[in-house]
């Protein structure tokens, strides 16, 4: 066991008792010493031990992304980054794969975003001009959308006739033909076709993820994807390679399966854990799928889709609270989040002592009377500072002057809500220091929309920021007395930055540099800085 010393620092612990220090001693994975520079120097005379100058460097607790879908970002890495300005340079990258692959090969994508073309959804034609051979599924930036081609549409079997499956929506035509956009439930009819990867190829392309989260200062995350990737997450466990601690959650459809192996939240080792049962009660903004309780500015009439019925999330958030699992609940418009808050209402009621710590993913937009109702039922909120920046002018557009009550972080905070950070990655940058500086300025790096930023009386201070990507997740995961804090005796995890962000101008906190990452007392990132 080899000890660590860092000193001659500057140190945010989040230790009310202990604010600020210059040297951190740590044994193993634990940290024994927060303080000077020459007490921590005379720690392990006897012992092991590496001693790392910081030359200033500035450390704060590890940031933990408290959302994202590390499955899909790592697969991402491989596949078409369709962010891109306009729709003609989706589909030249597209022309571009489909030269290298062999006929009958899918190709697949993520990150186009139709509201930056003007608002308008792109079709299957385009696609069909340059990859007639090779199906396509691209998925948008808001992950409640696909862009397919008409032979992914044939591969599917999906035709201009086929329904729309519950809770989701085959976008057609004036005449009634598919258009080539698929949207939230109705996703699953072309992504079941698509070749999964092996474990093999999953736990490679998870790797390879984990490397760049440690480079971006990340030291552990809440993922809300898929089975599979809690298998490579094991397997990466077993071999010495998971170098984030990760807090692994359950889609519903995999609750019975749960409840039947006795599974509960937060069972596993303080490195890979479970999490809560992921449900979604609506769609996006983006594509105009967030459950509304009156219709959007700019199509009134519309109110947007109920992706899961709400008897069904009641029933299974009963079932998995009864059986000692948290559920963690995607509510994007105003009566998603209402019905969410009911139902977590019914099951306080049911379960007063279950110690259980629900959450609402996203709590985008709520009515005024339920501003204060997640404080008031101990639900946390789990939500994205980059989804402000993102859905600024978006959320102007169709919600108008409900705004208000929209990506309302520090009102949580006031009302006495858990914020619980993260950033939606792929649908965002997984990059925390993004999110902490739009959570601070509501700014995107142009300085868009004005100095003052969107919403202003939203903003948070830098140190609100920082437990929101710190002390807020450990809650959510009930690690929150040995996590989250640079305090002796708590899990050795830290994020180390070439800049004091307390104490800088806030939009140079997109400038600053991560110079070093530290899990369990080791570092797993460390750039030629220190």
């Amino acid at each position: 066991m080899k000890n660590l010393v860092l000193f001659n620092g500057v140190i945010h612990t989040l230790d009310t008792q202990k604010p600020t220090a210059s040297a951190i001693g740590m044994r193993g994975n634990e940290i024994v010493f927060v303080g000077g520079d020459k007490e921590a120097l005379a720690l392990f005379n006897n012992e092991p031990c590496e001693r790392v100058d910081l030359k200033g460097a500035t450390v704060i607790p590890g940031l933990t992304d408290a959302h994202l879908h590390f499955e899909y970002y790592s697969m991402m890495l491989q596949t078409i980054n369709a962010e891109l300005p306009a729709a003609k340079d989706v589909v030249a990258k597209v022309a571009e794969k489909a030269r290298s692959l062999p006929e009958g090969k899918w190709i697949t994508g993520f990150g186009w975003n139709h509201n930056e073309w003007g608002g308008e959804f792109p079709n299957a034609a385009m696609l069909d001009e340059v990859s007639p051979r090779h199906p396509v599924s691209l998925q948008a930036k808001s992950g409640h959308a696909i862009w397919v081609n008409s032979a992914a549409l044939r591969e599917v079997g999906i035709t201009d006739d086929t329904p729309d499956p519950e809770g989701g929506h085959i976008v057609r035509d004036a005449a009634g033909k598919a258009t080539g956009i698929i949207l939230e439930e109705a996703m699953w009819m072309v992504d079941r076709k698509i070749p999964a990867p092996t474990v093999e190829e999953l736990a490679a392309a998870i790797e390879n993820g984990l490397q760049t989260a440690n480079r971006h200062g990340l030291t552990g995350v809440h993922d809300l994807d898929q089975p599979s990737v809690f298998k490579a997450f094991q397997r990466l466990h077993k071999e010495g390679k998971l170098t984030l601690r990760v807090n692994k959650g359950i889609p519903l459809a995999y609750l019975d399966a749960a409840v039947a192996a006795g599974l509960y939240t937060g069972f596993g080792d303080d490195m890979l854990h479970l999490g809560p049962v992921k449900m979604f009660a609506d769609g996006a903004l983006g594509p105009r799928t967030a459950w509304m309780l009156a219709g959007y500015d700019s199509a009134p009439e519309d109110l947007g889709i109920s992706t899961t019925d709400v008897e069904v999330l009641c029933e299974s958030t009963l079932k998995a609270n009864s059986n000692g699992l948290a559920v963690a609940i995607h509510a994007i418009g105003d009566r998603a989040n209402r019905e969410v808050l009911n139902i977590f209402a019914e099951a306080k009621k049911q379960y007063p002592h279950s110690g259980l710590r629900n959450r609402i993913e996203h709590v985008q937009l709520l009515a005024p009377e339920d501003l204060g109702r997640l404080a008031e039922l101990g639900v946390i909120a789990s939500m994205q500072p980059l989804h402000a920046t993102s859905d600024m002018y978006i959320a102007d557009k169709h919600w108008g002057n409900r705004v208000t009550g929209a990506y309302a972080l520090k009102t949580q905070l006031q009302k006495g809500a858990v914020l619980a950070l993260g950033s939606d990655c792929p649908v965002e940058t997984l990059d925390p220091l993004t999110g902490i500086h739009a959570a601070v300025t509501r700014r995107r790096s142009d300085g868009t929309p004005c100095p003052e930023g969107w919403r202003p009386e939203q903003r948070l201070t830098v140190e609100e920021a920082v437990r929101g990507y710190t002390q807020g997740p450990a809650y959510a995961c009930g690690m929150e007395d040995r996590l989250g804090t640079i305090k002796e005796g708590y899990l050795a995890d830290l994020t180390i930055l070439e800049k004091d962000i307390f104490a800088i101008d806030p939009m140079d906190i997109l400038k600053t540099e991560v110079v070093g990452t530290v899990v369990n007392g080791k570092f797993v990132w460390r750039s030629e800085a220190i």
